[in-house]
């Protein structure tokens, strides 16, 4: 599936806050200023048109569904992020995070203690 815009991103995650919803109970969660609703319309039919949506009528409104989780849109994108630009290697995002001083090393070792905590229950 293809990267989201900002404004795209912004309205998927009223989607997956609520599960699907309305144009109107979206508009409602976005960052003021607020888009006109007919912007909102448009973008949600590029969601559609692009299949981050399915649609539903009911009456004379649509009800909108998330075709894909928010997990798994994160985990597509991050993926693509490392594949671009850290050369495939999570390693490597996570030194530059460090470098940059993004994470902590008390960050990076509770990032460690509850991978260890995760393997010991599987």
């Amino acid at each position: 599936m293809e990267r989201l815009s900002l404004s795209e991103e912004e309205a998927m995650r009223g989607f997956w806050k609520f599960g699907g919803g309305c144009i109107k109970e979206v508009m409602e969660l976005l960052p003021v200023p607020r888009p006109p609703y007919t912007t909102l319309a448009s973008t949600v039919r590029n969601l559609e048109r692009k299949g981050y949506l399915s649609s539903r009528k009911l009456g004379n409104t649509y009800r909108f569904v998330p075709s894909i989780t928010a997990e798994e849109y994160r985990r597509q994108h991050l993926g693509a992020l490392v594949t671009d630009y850290f050369r495939g290697s999570y390693k490597e995002l996570v030194l530059f995070l460090a470098q940059e001083q993004k994470i902590s090393p008390d960050e990076l070792q509770d990032i460690i203690d509850m991978t260890d905590s995760r393997r010991l229950r599987l």
